[in-house]
């Protein structure tokens, strides 16, 4: 499974919403809404990512919420 399901579906159980895409550099993208609590623990998800992922660096910044209430994949 790739990174972008993985995350997808860890947000869903976590009742996280927002979104997740790949950017044209390779990287990834997301913005997750959600309680601290919820949002804090995703994050470290991500810093590990799913079984074979490769993860090298996550950046986080605060950002305005959107009032996402689920979580998508984005193209």
């Amino acid at each position: 499974m790739g990174f972008r399901r993985a995350l997808a579906l860890r947000a869903r159980e976590l009742h996280v919403g927002g979104w997740v895409r790949n950017r044209p550099d390779g990287t990834v993208e997301a913005l997750i809404e959600g309680s601290p609590e919820a949002v804090r623990t995703l994050l470290a998800w991500c810093r590990q990512g799913p079984p074979f992922a490769f993860v090298t660096a996550v950046d986080a910044v605060n950002a305005a919420a959107e009032g996402q209430d689920h979580f998508i994949i984005r193209p």
